[in-house]
This record gives C-alpha cells, structure tokens and sequence, in this order.
C-alpha cells in the first residue's frame, strides 16, 4: 500500500492511497503542538478493500443517494446499481471507492489523483475523467479541488468521506464535540433516507446547529427525522451563494483544543455522526471502532438532486467542466 505524503512547513501532514484515493491519515497539533491522526482509516490495503463505509475515499459519481437508482435526462431513463435497500448510495457498490486512481505527486505539499470512468460504469451515462488534488496548505489546512470531464451528458457530484475524531483517538466518542453548521435549512427525509424536496427551517428543531453545540446535546431527541436516521444522518442547505467558498461548519473539541472549519463552494453539507460504526472494526493502531467514534463532513449538491426539479443542478454536458474545492483548515484554542 504506497502512501504519498504530503505536509507543510509547520509539521502538519496527510497520507493518500491510489485506492479511493483515499485520505489514510491526517496529522494536525493539538493545543500543546502534539501532532496526531484526526481520521479513522486501516494499516493495510485489503482492510480498506472489504471496507463498507467509504473511510477516507472520494467517493462517487454521485455522493450521497438516488432514490431507486433511478433518474432521467435528457428523456432518457438511467438506472444505476442499488447499494442501499432500494437506492443508490456514494456510486454504488463498486464506485470510486473501490478502484485505483492514478497518483502524480506535484509537490511537497500536492498530490493529484486521476480516474477515467467508463461510459455505463454502475449504470452512469458517459465516460467521465475526474481529478482530485490535495494539498496541505500553509494555513494548515487539507484542500481538496476537484474537476471533472465528459464526452455524453450526466451527472456528476463527488465528495470526500473522511471520518473525523479531533480528540486524537477514536477511542473516544464525537458527542461532545462541538459543532456549528451555517445552515437556517436542511432537507428532511422519508423513511428510505431520501429527501422529500422541502427545505425545512431548523429553527425549533434538533437540527439547528447556528450556534455550536455539543453534537451529543440533541442526537436522542425524539424527532422523526432523528429516528429515521439513527442520529445525524442529513443534508443541510449552506448559508450563502452556491460556487463561491464559504463556511460551512466548525468543529471544536475540548479535550485537544482543536478547531476544524470546514469551507466549501458546494450548496449543502451532510453531516453523518458515525449512526453504523458497530464495534466490528479494527482499525489503526488496533483500535476498535466504536458506535459514533467519528463523524463526516460531506461538501456536496442535495441528495437525490437529479429526481427534485428544485434542487440544485448536477448536470454535466461535454464541453464543461466540474469544479469543487472543499477545505478543512485546522487551529487550536
């Protein structure tokens, strides 16, 4: 498993896999300069390989669900792989998960990674070639920029599937973690996890994370939509203008003293506070992986936007390309 490495001058570092193109490690200080491991991931490759829950991969073409794996363009019916009950979940089973990119190390502080995605791979119209760079910046962040090409009409919307754990060890739960998310909407789901198309106010709900707090304070609440989800399991609509990068949440941990601000130009953030971490893996360091040891971050258009007319668009027609970039920018206090 050849890792490449990237850091900056101030010691912050990750390692990335040609597989998923996966993020294996990501080392920032605490509030006492001690530099440690904030993502949960493997030692080996096959670990990686059997993975059922996307650690530290791109995953895609389109992150997050599509109801019945089903969506129509242009007058065409697509049908993809279902991989979640009845939808379409991070790509489906195969994605880009679970194939090898192409590494190009550009610097110190860069990696590209390069896939080229078949015309009908999972059921996708198009062959599509997508670049993913990550760079650790001077500002002691991970930026991920992403483009993304293709020669028929389709959709496109990828995203990185870090799990986070800011305390330094996932031996440690996420629940007082203190999260702020610059949303004033989320969009509620049915009983499949698929969205239902209203965007809801989070005001008097346990989504309103407008000011932080801890992200144990209302995960029990009884709330349908906690039930639905097991916990945080949404998407929620990001304060500002969609294309332009913005904050989208802050994550602050007590113990360590480590502040992570996620900033993205995408239109929504799922947060997933780790509802199917069951104790059944061991990852990193022997450490048994625990119910909600970890948390995502997910920078992304709406789940099930091709099938919801008023969500945002996810087409991408030959001759343009994709864009993304999405930041995790460390600090202590």
């Amino acid at each position: 498993m050849e890792k490449y490495k990237i850091n900056n001058s101030k010691g912050m570092s990750a390692e990335i896999i040609e597989y998923g193109a996966i993020v294996v490690s990501l080392k920032t200080p605490n509030r006492d300069g001690k530099l440690e491991d904030v993502v949960l991931g493997f030692e080996d490759l096959e670990s990686y390989q059997r993975d059922k829950t996307f650690q530290g991969s791109i995953v895609g073409r389109y992150g997050n669900r599509i109801a019945g794996g089903k969506f129509s363009l242009d007058g065409k019916v697509y049908q993809l792989n279902l991989n979640d009950g009845p939808n379409h979940l991070h790509g489906g089973p195969r994605g880009f998960f679970k194939v090898f990119w192409k590494a190009e190390p550009i610097d110190s502080r860069s990696v590209r990674l390069t896939y080229l995605s078949p015309d009908g791979e999972e059921g996708y119209p198009g062959e599509v070639k997508i670049t993913v760079t990550y760079t650790i910046t001077e500002d002691n962040a991970l930026q991920i920029d992403y483009s993304g090409v293709t020669d028929k009409p389709t959709v496109l919307n990828p995203t990185n599937h870090c799990y986070f754990n800011l305390s330094g060890t996932p031996e440690n739960t996420i629940l007082e973690h203190e999260l702020m998310l610059n949303a004033d909407f989320f969009t509620p789901v049915d009983e499949y996890s698929i969205p239902t198309g209203e965007l809801r106010p989070v005001d008097g709900t346990p989504m309103d994370f407008r000011k932080a707090k801890p992200v144990g304070q209302d995960i029990a609440a009884d709330d349908e939509q906690m039930k639905i989800g097991k916990g945080f399991d949404h998407n929620w609509v990001i304060n500002g203008q969609p294309g332009q990068v913005r904050l989208a949440a802050t994550l602050y941990d007590p113990k360590s003293g480590r502040l992570m601000e996620c900033l993205t130009d995408q239109a929504g953030l799922q947060l997933y506070s780790g509802n199917f971490l069951d104790g059944t893996m061991v990852g990193k360091g022997d450490i048994v992986y625990k119910y909600r040891c970890a948390l995502c971050l997910e920078a992304q258009a709406f789940p099930d936007s091709p099938n919801k007319p008023n969500f945002p668009l996810v087409v991408l027609r030959p001759g343009e390309k994709y864009r993304q970039t999405t930041i995790y920018r460390f600090s202590v206090r």
